[in-house]
Protein backbone atom coordinates (compact mmCIF):
# COMPACT_ATOMS: atom_id res chain seq x y z
CA UNK A 1 0.00 0.00 0.00
CA UNK A 2 1.30 3.41 -0.96
CA UNK A 3 -0.11 6.55 0.62
CA UNK A 4 0.29 10.08 -0.70
CA UNK A 5 -1.02 13.03 1.28
CA UNK A 6 -1.89 16.47 -0.03
CA UNK A 7 -3.77 19.58 1.02
CA UNK A 8 -1.57 20.98 3.73
CA UNK A 9 -1.22 24.77 3.84
CA UNK A 10 -0.86 27.81 6.04
CA UNK A 11 -4.17 29.20 7.26
CA UNK A 12 -5.44 31.65 9.83
CA UNK A 13 -7.04 30.52 13.05
CA UNK A 14 -10.71 29.74 12.55
CA UNK A 15 -10.15 28.65 8.98
CA UNK A 16 -10.64 25.29 7.32
CA UNK A 17 -8.57 22.82 5.34
CA UNK A 18 -9.23 19.46 3.75
CA UNK A 19 -6.39 16.96 3.63
CA UNK A 20 -6.43 14.10 1.14
CA UNK A 21 -4.62 10.79 1.11
CA UNK A 22 -4.53 8.78 -2.09
CA UNK A 23 -4.10 5.07 -1.38
CA UNK A 24 -2.92 2.46 -3.85
CA UNK A 25 -3.79 -1.20 -3.51
CA UNK A 26 -6.83 -2.76 -1.92
CA UNK A 27 -8.29 -0.80 0.95
CA UNK A 28 -11.11 -3.09 2.03
CA UNK A 29 -11.05 -4.18 5.69
CA UNK A 30 -8.41 -1.69 6.60
CA UNK A 31 -7.97 0.83 9.31
CA UNK A 32 -7.08 4.19 7.86
CA UNK A 33 -5.90 6.98 10.11
CA UNK A 34 -4.61 10.49 10.34
CA UNK A 35 -1.79 11.28 12.71
CA UNK A 36 0.04 14.51 13.41
CA UNK A 37 3.40 15.38 14.83
CA UNK A 38 5.00 18.60 15.98
CA UNK A 39 8.78 18.95 16.07
CA UNK A 40 10.20 17.33 19.18
CA UNK A 41 6.91 15.72 20.14
CA UNK A 42 5.46 12.25 19.76
CA UNK A 43 3.20 11.39 16.88
CA UNK A 44 -0.43 11.46 17.98
CA UNK A 45 -3.54 9.93 16.50
CA UNK A 46 -6.11 12.41 15.22
CA UNK A 47 -8.81 10.24 13.65
CA UNK A 48 -9.38 6.72 12.40
CA UNK A 49 -11.86 5.06 10.07
CA UNK A 50 -12.56 1.39 9.41
CA UNK A 51 -13.06 0.91 5.69
CA UNK A 52 -15.30 -2.12 6.25
CA UNK A 53 -18.19 -0.18 7.78
CA UNK A 54 -17.07 3.43 8.07
CA UNK A 55 -16.73 3.38 11.87
CA UNK A 56 -14.81 6.45 13.02
CA UNK A 57 -12.97 7.58 16.11
CA UNK A 58 -11.54 10.96 17.01
CA UNK A 59 -9.06 12.35 19.47
CA UNK A 60 -10.79 14.51 22.09
CA UNK A 61 -8.82 17.53 20.92
CA UNK A 62 -10.45 17.48 17.47
CA UNK A 63 -13.94 16.13 18.15
CA UNK A 64 -16.60 18.35 16.63
CA UNK A 65 -14.06 20.15 14.44
CA UNK A 66 -12.47 17.44 12.27
CA UNK A 67 -14.17 14.83 10.11
CA UNK A 68 -12.51 11.76 8.63
CA UNK A 69 -14.12 10.21 5.58
CA UNK A 70 -13.35 7.97 2.65
CA UNK A 71 -14.18 7.77 -1.02
CA UNK A 72 -14.04 4.03 -1.51
CA UNK A 73 -14.43 4.20 -5.28
CA UNK A 74 -11.40 6.47 -5.60
CA UNK A 75 -9.41 5.01 -2.69
CA UNK A 76 -9.02 8.45 -1.14
CA UNK A 77 -9.05 9.27 2.55
CA UNK A 78 -10.00 12.77 3.67
CA UNK A 79 -9.64 14.85 6.79
CA UNK A 80 -11.88 17.90 6.86
CA UNK A 81 -10.54 20.33 9.45
CA UNK A 82 -12.70 23.23 10.59
CA UNK A 83 -12.27 25.90 13.26
CA UNK A 84 -8.53 25.42 13.12
CA UNK A 85 -6.42 26.54 16.06
CA UNK A 86 -2.70 27.31 16.32
CA UNK A 87 -2.39 24.12 18.35
CA UNK A 88 -3.41 22.13 15.27
CA UNK A 89 -0.19 23.13 13.53
CA UNK A 90 1.80 19.99 12.74
CA UNK A 91 2.91 17.61 10.04
CA UNK A 92 -0.08 15.43 9.25
CA UNK A 93 0.41 11.83 8.19
CA UNK A 94 -1.91 9.29 6.63
CA UNK A 95 -1.50 5.69 7.81
CA UNK A 96 -3.05 2.31 7.09
CA UNK A 97 -3.13 -1.24 8.42
CA UNK A 98 -5.05 -4.39 7.62
CA UNK A 99 -7.64 -5.22 10.25
CA UNK A 100 -10.69 -7.38 10.82
CA UNK A 101 -11.46 -5.38 13.95
CA UNK A 102 -13.44 -2.19 13.47
CA UNK A 103 -11.86 -0.76 16.62
CA UNK A 104 -8.81 0.60 14.87
CA UNK A 105 -6.74 2.07 17.67
CA UNK A 106 -4.61 5.18 17.40
CA UNK A 107 -1.17 4.01 18.42
CA UNK A 108 1.38 4.70 15.68
CA UNK A 109 3.05 1.34 16.25
CA UNK A 110 -0.09 -0.45 14.99
CA UNK A 111 0.22 1.01 11.51
CA UNK A 112 2.58 -0.43 8.94
CA UNK A 113 1.96 1.90 6.02
CA UNK A 114 2.65 5.62 6.11
CA UNK A 115 2.59 8.58 3.78
CA UNK A 116 5.28 11.23 3.60
CA UNK A 117 3.25 13.87 5.44
CA UNK A 118 1.76 17.25 4.64
CA UNK A 119 2.36 20.39 6.69
CA UNK A 120 -0.45 22.33 8.31
CA UNK A 121 0.34 25.70 9.88
CA UNK A 122 -2.30 27.73 11.70
CA UNK A 123 -1.50 31.26 12.81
Amino acid sequence: VQLVESGGASVQAGGSLRLSCAASGATTRRCMAWFRQEPGKEREGVATIYTGDGATHYADSVKGRFTISQDSAKNILYLQMNSLKPGDSAMYYCAARTSIDRNCGSWPSLYGFWGQGTQVTVS
